[in-house]
């Protein structure tokens, strides 16, 4: 047997093989503190045609703004029962969905609060890496005082911020290229 080299093609759609036994849309499970939300949006290529195969993953604290990791010093009151983490898929369409509580704020670079948000993760095909952005909701209090929200250029800043479409019900797309990219993170 001769090794063959794989396409020259980057990332996919092979890795979503590997993470569709992982998806989880329901972050907060119902015995999970806090008030529960929904967001849904879209993905969108450098040219706004829709990704089908993108996978958003998430990270985030808890109601009370604890992290569901060791490291966290407040780890001991942490909400058991919430995780923090999901992955979630996009469709034929490009649009995604999930459920989960808004998260509390949580202690900045220097110790100052940040505004609620959540870390997604971006994967799909032609990346070699996750892109990392971050979501913010538009009627969380504190935004205009988050340190990280704030090094984002002013007119850049609503690329990351999920608006209010209801009651617990937010839309946030992502434009991973062209005239209304997503704001993504190096790390």
């Amino acid at each position: 047997m001769s090794f063959q080299s794989t396409p020259w093609q980057t990332v996919g759609p092979y890795y979503r093989l590997g993470l569709e036994p992982l998806y989880r849309v329901e972050i907060a499970p119902a015995a999970a503190e806090g008030e529960r939300i929904e967001v849904r949006g879209q993905v969108f290529d450098g040219v706004g045609v829709p990704v089908s195969d993108a996978v958003l993953e998430i990270w985030q604290a808890d109601a009370q703004g604890i992290y569901a990791h060791h490291e966290d010093p407040r780890h001991a009151q942490h909400d058991p029962a919430f995780q923090g983490w999901g992955r979630v898929p996009t469709d034929a369409q490009g649009c995604f969905s999930f459920t989960t509580i808004k998260p509390g704020s949580v202690p900045g670079p220097r110790g100052e609060p940040q505004a609620p948000h959540l870390m997604v993760l971006v994967f799909m095909r032609g990346l070699l890496r996750a892109a990392s952005a971050r979501l913010y909701f538009s009627d969380a209090p504190g935004n205009a005082s988050d340190p990280i929200l704030a090094r984002v250029p002013a007119e850049r800043r609503d690329t990351l911020v999920a608006r209010a479409t209801g009651t617990g019900q937010y839309r946030w797309d992502v434009h991973m290229q062209g005239d209304h990219e997503t704001v993504f993170f190096d790390y």
